[in-house]
């Protein structure tokens, strides 16, 4: 594996280097648009992460918006489960040079698209050069197709979703009212502190009873995190518990289309746009969109290799 790591470390550099060669291209690939890659975790499950990074996705298309959604939960495929669609292929295939990125985007409701992602990112640590300069440059084609790629994590605070939250460009952590739920999204920002004080976590409270409560969950955790680990925190919003969220669930359809009036829908409606009136991500870094996602995972899984 340190093997593998140090030839992966060697052609990122190499596929840089390449760039920085060739100014003109790279002015004009600098003049393209570059689609915001968002992460969504939690600390830990069942706390309702993928609904609403799926309904986030429909508040967002309904706005104009062209988004996918990149089921980073390998394995579970809880994505496929509420959408009620089985893909036919993964993001697996793409790294394995089987399929490209335009063949494994599957169709969602209202417009959104979704990829699978198979059986996880550790096929890239085994990737050569050629192969991984084929991959980023296929999957670079999202930047041009959409504006935002929303990225829903496995939860908990393994190495596999901790790359995932490290390589994004902004992080949006959903917590809830329990206890547990509590802690463990402070033990995650805990974690990501402890690598970039720089990063934009922001903060969504789900199934929350009261507007009262989730502003004292939120104001607690950006507290603590300020005065103990010296990073700021973000407010979104918060989603109220709600009966039609679970029937919504059941039936396999976004809540925001099913239930489009219940106070779980209206406040999702408010979450996406804020989302889509945040604009600072594009003056933070030059490597931003799904390529500098890409080469960030790759680092950090080498790295901790």
């Amino acid at each position: 594996m340190v093997d593998q790591a140090h030839k992966l470390r060697q052609a990122i550099s190499s596929i840089r280097t390449k760039e920085s060669s060739n100014p003109s291209e790279n002015q004009s690939e600098s003049s393209n648009k570059a689609a915001r890659v968002i992460t969504v975790t939690s600390g830990k499950g069942g706390v309702g992460k993928t609904n609403i990074t799926v309904n986030l996705a429909v508040a967002l298309s309904k706005m104009g918006l062209k988004v996918i959604v990149i089921d980073a939960d390998f394995g579970l495929a809880n994505i496929d489960v509420l959408l009620g669609i089985i893909p036919e292929f993964t993001l697996l295939d793409v790294i394995k040079g089987e399929k490209s990125i335009l063949e494994v985007l599957c169709d969602g409701p209202q417009n959104i698209k979704f990829i699978s992602g198979g059986s996880g990112v550790e096929e890239l640590v085994r990737l050569d050069k050629n192969q991984l300069e084929k991959f980023v440059e296929n999957i670079g084609l999202l930047d041009k197709l959409v504006d935002i790629i929303l990225i829903d994590t496995g939860a908990g605070l393994s190495e596999s979703v901790m790359s995932f939250v490290m390589a994004a460009d902004e992080i949006l952590l959903v917590t809830t009212p329990e206890p547990t739920s509590i802690m463990d999204a402070y033990a995650l920002i805990k974690m990501v502190a402890n690598r970039d004080k720089s990063k934009n976590i922001r903060i969504i409270a789900n199934r929350v009873e009261t507007p009262g409560e989730a502003e004292d969950i939120i104001n607690k955790l950006c507290i603590v995190s300020y005065n103990f680990l010296s990073i700021k925190l973000n407010s979104l919003g918060y989603v109220l518990r709600d009966d039609m969220v679970i029937r919504a669930v059941k039936m396999q359809q976004p809540f925001l289309l099913k239930y489009p009036r219940c106070q779980a829908a209206k406040q999702i409606e408010d979450i996406s746009k804020k989302i889509a009136g945040i604009a600072e991500y594009k003056t933070q870094k030059e490597d931003f969109g799904i390529k500098g996602f890409i080469n960030r995972l790759i680092k950090f899984k080498t790295h901790s290799s």
